[in-house]
């Protein structure tokens, strides 16, 4: 009895290992099958879009064409997987059950509308680059936004379209989602303001990229203009980037805007100098340096007059701008004008202090004599003062004593004489 339990117990797990074995190799070949049917579908992919970027030339029917070859391969590899892992019995399971069945050709439906709106995005995206790459108006960042644009229109309307499919109350699903938005637009309503100022910017164009702005206190070449921020390089290297809101809400300055920039370069000549002839002198200076524009002409003007010098202003174009073609040619013209005024004997002055030794026979400061003539008299006055002082003070007993000395001195002279 006890052997026979053992011979029946190595049996049955003799036949669950051949059971598992069996399983799992089938499982293998199950795994192998979809991994090529996943790479089948990949690979349609790429080669429809290397077809797309190798050939240029190809038609709006074509690209229809290869797209919709996508979708097939797409939907029969979907189909495949089904069958290779058994799901089809599972389908046709779910399909004579009363729940389903009534739905599964609104899902076949849907099934279909997105594939056709996937073609159909695929199909809008080709004709707006063709009309981009034959346009000098869209540039390469509005066919972007124009494309993504054209896509969620298109993805928007077949998803209404396929949740009607299944539903009635279509009113109460856009209601729903009307306050989701709202809450969701209050919460986050920096970033929506950030993308919808972004849109603004790509359709009003005030600058593009390559352009050299200057934006609020940050100035330099636009390299990148996106939904939420726009990026540029300063002077140093670096990399700013700036929220599009905050771009939309301050002043731009763009200076490749008419593809030509006038710069003033200040220089001061002597007093004495011919004015005129200074002028002269540095506008033939700029002209001959490189990268300056010949029309307009460089062109110098008296703006002011300061402690030491007459100050002219000389204003000269570019075309094409730049930062570097900016500093380049400022300092070429600076180093022109300095080189040409000493060759012509004109001065470029500058702040100077002239100190003086005291004469010898000075001992201190001198005062003037209407100075010493007022100090004088006002210390007449104050000794005056004091007199009448003195005489007031001992006024009682000065007169007593003045007058009875005075009788004795009187009578004592008339007694004398």
């Amino acid at each position: 009895m006890g052997l026979a339990s053992v011979v029946a117990t190595g049996a049955s797990l003799s036949g669950g290992i051949s059971d598992l074995y069996s399983a799992l190799t089938g499982d293998i070949e199950r795994v192998a099958a979809s991994a090529l049917i996943v790479a089948a579908v990949i690979g349609v992919r790429i080669l429809t879009s290397w077809a797309k970027r190798r050939d240029d030339e190809l038609s709006s029917t074509q690209r229809l064409l290869l797209s919709a070859a996508v979708g097939t391969a797409t939907a029969v590899g979907a189909i495949s997987l089904l069958l290779v892992w058994d799901r089809s019995g599972a389908l046709l399971d779910a399909y004579r059950s009363a729940a389903i069945a009534d739905q599964l050709t609104n899902v076949v439906i849907a099934v279909v509308l997105l594939a056709i709106a996937y073609a159909v995005t695929d199909f809008l995206g080709g004709v707006i680059r063709e009309i981009s790459a034959e346009s000098t108006v869209l540039t390469d960042h509005q066919e972007e936004v124009v494309r993504r644009l054209t896509q969620l229109t298109v993805y928007t309307f077949a998803l209404l379209v396929v949740v009607g499919l299944f539903t009635d109350n279509v009113g109460g699903l856009l209601v729903g989602a009307g306050f989701l938005g709202i809450v969701v637009g209050m919460a986050a309503r920096q970033t929506l303001g950030a993308i919808l100022a972004g849109f603004v910017l790509m359709f009003s164009r005030p600058f593009e990229v390559g352009d050299w702005v200057e934006v609020g206190d940050h100035e330099g070449t636009v390299t990148e203009i996106s939904i939420m921020s726009t990026r540029l390089r300063s002077f140093d290297g670096e990399v700013v980037t700036l929220p599009n809101d905050t771009v939309r809400s301050g002043s731009i300055i763009d200076r490749s805007r008419r593809n030509r920039l006038r710069i003033e370069v200040e220089v001061g000549v002597d007093y004495a100098t011919d004015i005129e002839r200074a002028a002269a002198v540095v506008e033939e200076a700029v002209a001959g340096v490189e990268d300056v524009a010949e029309m307009p002409e460089p062109n110098a003007v008296t703006k002011r007059f300061d402690d030491s010098a007459v100050v002219l202003g000389v204003r000269y174009w570019i075309r094409n701008p730049s930062m570097r073609k900016r500093w380049r040619t400022q300092t070429a013209a600076m180093n022109a004008i300095k080189a040409d005024l000493e060759s012509e004997g004109i001065v470029i002055p500058f702040p100077q202090q002239t100190l003086s030794a005291r004469e010898p026979d000075t001992s201190g400061p001198q005062l003037d004599a209407e100075v010493e003539g007022r100090a004088a008299t006002r210390g007449g006055d104050g000794s005056g003062d004091g007199g009448s002082g003195g005489d007031g003070s001992g006024g009682d007993g000065g007169d007593a004593a003045t007058g009875d000395g005075a009788d004795t001195v009187t009578n004592d002279g008339e007694a004398d004489r």
